[in-house]
């Protein structure tokens, strides 16, 4: 994937589709588009590759506010290292269910952010990025809201 998807129309659709084909819900409201979605969207919204050991390819603004990462180092960081080493566990089952499953709805864990603060992701929705192809492109989550431990 292209390392800058922030206004990506084919990162933009993969997002959003994958989102309404397995959620059954839009992500985004309609008339929304890749700008809205990075600038404005009320919500967080993170994305990570297959590799091995994935990294973040995808980090709206509302999400790099929330684990105060900017964007050129969002997209460099392992998405393991979104969660403290005793949540990574925790944090692989969810991620294993979503795999198996297609997605996670209600999805609560602990995340930690760039300077060490601690915070609970509420509600949180992880779903398969699967292209309108079949091929598995990664994973991403949105949540709305996250209050600090």
């Amino acid at each position: 994937m292209n390392s800058d998807l922030r206004y990506g129309q084919a990162f933009y659709e993969l997002l959003t589709g994958s989102f309404a084909r397995l959620v059954g819900t839009p992500l985004v409201p309609e008339g929304a588009n890749a700008t809205w979605l990075y600038d404005n969207a009320p919500f967080a919204v993170v994305a990570h590759n297959t590799d091995v050991d994935p990294r973040f390819v995808y980090a709206n603004k509302r999400a790099q506010a929330c684990f105060e990462y900017p964007w050129e180092e969002f997209v460099t960081l392992p998405s393991r290292l979104s969660a403290e080493a005793p949540n990574r566990d925790e944090r692989a089952r969810i991620l294993a269910a979503v795999a198996r499953d297609g997605f996670v709805r209600g999805y609560r864990g602990i995340r930690i952010s760039k300077s060490g603060r601690r915070f609970w992701i509420e509600d949180g929705i992880v779903w398969q990025l699967i292209d309108a192809d079949g091929v598995n492109r990664g994973q991403a989550a949105t949540f709305r809201s996250w209050t600090d431990v």
